[in-house]
């Protein structure tokens, strides 16, 4: 099949949004193939057709053309029948749109339907009868079936053969309709004697390249003699029927007559077979001719039908005619309406007339029921526009405002003209988008706020509130304080106002005295872009308090000088002696004074004004009142709570005035005497409390550091050192001093100070130390005290055998010659101590008496508290304690402890042995023991010299503890 295409381009309105092309293409091509270049005809580049989103909108119609973006040309989408689509209407055509987007653009595509030689002539049935009377007259006709060719023009039915052609002929006559009628004519008589049945072909030829042809056999029966055939009283019958009458509705009624008798005249009525299929729709009584609707009859698919009609008697002769039926319209069809394209959101700012939506509207009736008005609600700020015929574009009438209306509901209605009139509508939902065009509305155009005085900083004042008809970020309002100044000074000093909320502090504490009243602006502003503001004065008011104390203008008290009134002695009652003058810088009732007389000498004689503050007497003044008349007159406001101030006058009641000046020059002097001693009472009663306090404090502080000291040497694990009371005699001393104590003490390795030297008097008892171990050494002293009585009952016990030493392992300074002194030598962290010489010896004498067991241990505490502060390094051979206490006193009186000792330098490990200790302890107090008369002159020497008072201070406070 060849394929033909033409194109013809009709521009019917020129503008940037419509088109029109008409193109021209045969049936039944292949799916896929290229209908046209629609991009290239239209001037539209590939960009344009997929950035416009272009599409392709065919109606009702079925799809059969489908546009490729990417190609810019329409295909064939589904192959196409020109008899189904179209049947015998021409041209046929298919009529499309091409929608565009972004900017709207709309293209009427225009399809002619070409017919091809795709359909053969054909006859109803194969084969048909006939009976004719062989007394059939030539000439006569016999009509024969049509053939129907569903195609058109050229490609149409276009002649008729029939074979062979001895007795009859074809006739072929053209019908207004363009149809052709095909009738038999008898060329010469029949003879039945000689052929009773007559076999023809009748061959339809259509004009097609090739041509198609359509068979049928027809058998012709020849009768008797039969020679008149049935006649129409019409050849053409006309009749009307309206497009919704129901089935059974009778149409018409056609006759034939037929000059026959009998069974020769009987006449029976058909319906010949046309292209339509007419026996659906409409149907004829065989006998009667009545014509009768069968089917649905719809003008807007067929507006008129032709029905050929056929007579025929029982001899076989019949005569043909039309029956032409006109169809009415009636407005049984709605508008049908179609959106094409929509927005479903338009700024509040849109220019005027901007396209909203785009639909489509279609009424399939005729004339008046076919004539469309769209028309939309009332009161929106829309129009609708008929662009083209059958479309229409929503467009903006007015400028919209998103704060009177933030969506709109718009219902398009189509109605025809129609008798009664139908309509359609459709509703389009529109969304309006905010713009930043409406600025902070205040509630107010402006603010008054009340605060009182003497405010806390930081306190809610007042708080603004403004309004924003826009929408989200648009409608978010901060407040922000504008720069203006009150009295000189920054309005931010003042008050502060929250962004957020609007809400106004107080940055200070006001004063009514100072200020009473200011005003300053707040802008409220919008969070938009670009932002919109507005601005409110607000004006703050400050109300008086109660902090002011009324102040007294007269008597004027002066502290140098002493004012006094005069009252002479013949005053009468009433007499006007003076007049409190007072104000108050608060205002209101604030500043309401009163006066009231407090205290006075002689209540009796005067009185004062409540109101006014006069000073008046209310008796006579006699020679008994006193000269000196004192008056504490009282001022109070009328706050709440009220304050007041106090006044003293003085009343001189006298006639003369060197009488009033001796009495107040005395009382002037004692005033500042009294003023004089008060003030230096108060200053020694806060030094004595001062001092007090501070004892205390020390004492405390003291007591808690002796307490913690003991606990940390009560719970310590350095080695012990032995402590020995100073209580025996010295044959060795000279002088006034009756008895030398020489300590000689050598610090262990973790020893916490370096060096200290103490000594002491054994007829004084007093210890003398460095003062980085006073706290320690004057404790033990004071705890051993009972020791240095001369009248102690302790008895000196012989040393223990067990801690006597031989002359060679001894370690320490040794020899006969070793001097005596009144210090405790400490070894140095340096290095250690120098060994004596060889002249140096060890005196021997009575062993004192051992102290108790709580007294050793207190000693043995004392002794590793001085003992940490010790050298940490030790010469070897050197001995770690060794005492001197008299001449008569070795090394081998060492005090009996039942533990092991351990003597720092020393290599010894001393034990003691119970039993052994107790038998050499008895035997040594007998050696040790002076005869009698040496013990009652030890007895009767004073050793004890005068105390000092520090030391009876010290001795108080041991008995207290």
């Amino acid at each position: 099949m060849r394929l033909r295409v033409a194109l013809f381009i009709l521009v019917l309105s020129f503008t940037l949004a419509f088109g029109q092309v008409s193109y021209s293409i045969p049936e039944e091509m292949e799916r896929g193939s290229l209908v046209c270049k629609i991009g290239q005809d239209l001037g539209l580049d590939f960009k344009r057709l997929k950035s416009g989103r272009a599409r392709i909108h065919s109606g009702d119609s079925a799809e059969y053309i489908e546009l490729n973006k990417d190609r810019g040309v329409l295909l064939i989408k589904e192959r196409i029948d020109r008899e189904m689509l179209c049947g015998e209407t021409t041209p046929c055509a298919l009529h499309l749109q091409m929608i565009l987007e972004n900017p709207m653009e709309l293209f009427r595509i225009t399809i002619e339907i070409t017919d091809i030689n795709d359909n053969a002539p054909c006859f109803a049935s194969s084969e048909t009868r006939f009976e004719i009377s062989e007394s059939a007259v030539v000439g006569s006709k016999f009509v024969l079936e049509k053939a129907i060719d569903a195609d058109i023009g050229v490609n149409d039915l276009q002649s008729y053969t029939l074979n062979p052609a001895n007795n009859f002929a074809l006739k072929i006559e053209n019908q207004a309709d363009g149809g052709k009628k095909v009738e038999m004519v008898l060329q010469k008589p029949l003879d039945r004697e000689q052929q009773n049945q007559i076999s023809l072909l009748l061959t339809a030829l259509d004009g097609g390249e090739p041509r198609k042809s359509g068979k049928m056999q027809i058998t012709v029966n020849v009768l008797d003699a039969n020679d008149n055939a049935p006649v129409f009283t019409k050849p053409v019958y006309k009749a009307t029927i309206t497009e919704n009458s129901p089935m059974g509705t009778s149409v018409i009624t056609v006759s034939a007559s037929d000059k026959d008798g009998g069974s020769n005249g009987d006449i029976s009525y058909a319906i010949s077979n046309s292209k339509r299929r007419l026996s659906d729709l409409f149907q004829i009584d065989r006998k009667t001719g009545e014509v009768i609707l069968i089917g649905e009859l719809d003008y807007e698919k067929a507006k008129v039908f032709q029905i050929d009609i056929e007579a025929m008697d029982n001899g076989g002769l019949s005569d043909s005619s039309k029956i032409i039926i006109d169809i009415t319209d009636v407005n049984d069809n709605s508008p049908q309406m179609k959106i094409l394209s929509k927005s479903d959101a338009v700024s509040e700012d849109s220019p005027h007339n901007h396209v909203i939506a785009m639909l489509s509207v279609n009424d399939p009736d005729s004339e008046r029921s076919g004539e469309v008005t769209c028309y939309i609600n009332d009161d929106i700020p829309f129009k609708i526009q008929n662009t083209m015929n059958g479309f229409y574009s929503l467009v903006t009438d007015v400028a919209l405002d998103r704060e009177v209306a933030s969506q709109y509901n718009i219902t398009v209605t189509c109605s025809d003209k129609g008798v009664p009139p139908l309509s359609s509508s459709v509703t389009l939902t529109l969304q309006i988008s905010d713009v930043n065009d409406n600025a902070p509305d205040f509630e107010r155009s402006s603010y008054e706020a009340y605060i009182v005085e003497n405010n806390t900083p930081g306190l809610s004042i007042f708080s603004v509130k403004a309004r924003d008809a826009d929408w989200n970020q648009n409608a978010r309002v901060s407040y922000i304080l504008e720069d203006s100044s009150v009295n000189g000074v920054p309005v931010s000093s003042y008050v502060s106002v929250s962004a957020d909320s609007g809400v106004i502090h107080a940055v200070r504490s006001f004063d009514y005295e100072q200020i009473k009243d200011f005003h300053f602006r707040v802008k409220a502003q919008d969070g938009g872009s670009p932002p919109l503001s507005s601005n409110v004065t607000v004006k703050v008011l400050i109300q008086d308090q109660n902090d002011n104390p009324p102040q007294v203008l007269y008597p004027v008290q002066t502290g140098g000088s002493l004012v006094a009134e005069m009252v002479p002695r013949s005053a009468d009652v009433g007499y006007l002696v003076t007049k409190v003058v007072a104000v108050d810088v608060d205002s209101g009732q604030n500043a309401w004074l009163s006066y009231k007389l407090q205290k006075a000498t002689d209540r009796a004689l005067f009185e004062v004004g409540l109101q006014n503050g006069e000073i008046r007497t209310i008796r006579g003044v006699t020679d008994k009142d006193a000269v000196k008349q004192r008056l504490a007159v009282i001022v109070e406001d009328n706050g709440q709570p009220s304050r007041s101030a106090t006044v003293i006058v003085n009343v001189a009641v006298a006639d003369s005035f060197p009488e009033v000046l001796s009495e107040f020059t005395d009382y002037t002097q004692d005033k500042e005497y009294n003023d004089n001693l008060t003030f230096y009472l108060v200053l020694a009663l806060a030094v004595v409390s001062f001092l007090f306090i501070t004892c205390l404090v020390v004492i405390i502080s003291v007591k808690i550091y002796r307490w913690r000291q003991s606990r940390v040497l009560y719970h310590s694990n350095l080695p012990v050192i032995p402590y020995y009371p100073p209580r025996y005699s010295d044959t060795l001393g000279t002088g006034t001093l009756q008895h030398v104590y020489n300590y000689e003490v050598c610090r262990t390795n973790d020893s916490r100070k370096s060096d200290c030297k103490f000594g002491t008097v054994g007829s004084q008892n007093v210890l003398i130390m460095d003062p980085s171990s006073t706290g320690t050494m004057q404790r033990i002293q004071s705890e051993k005290n009972i020791l240095d009585e001369p009248d102690s009952p302790l008895e000196q016990k012989p040393p223990n055998n067990d801690w006597r030493f031989t002359q060679g392992p001894r370690p320490g300074p040794s020899g006969p010659h070793m001097p005596y002194g009144t210090h405790i030598r400490w070894t140095p962290k340096s290095g250690t101590r120098a060994t004596g010489g060889p002249e140096v010896a060890m005196g021997t004498g009575p062993w004192p008496q051992p102290p108790t067991e709580a007294e050793q241990l207190q000693a043995l505490m004392a002794a590793a508290n001085a003992v940490g502060e010790a050298t940490a390094t030790l010469g070897p051979g050197t001995m770690g304690l060794s005492t001197r206490y008299s001449p008569q006193f070795t090394l081998q009186h060492v005090p009996d402890y039942r533990q092991n000792v351990y003597i720092p330098g020393s290599t010894a490990t001393l034990t003691s042995n119970p039993q052994q200790q107790q038998a050499t302890a008895q035997q040594a107090a007998q050696q040790a023991l002076p005869p009698p008369q040496q013990q009652q002159q030890v007895q009767s020497e004073p050793p004890k010299a005068a105390q000092t008072p520090a030391s009876k201070k010290k001795s108080t406070k041991k008995e207290k503890k």
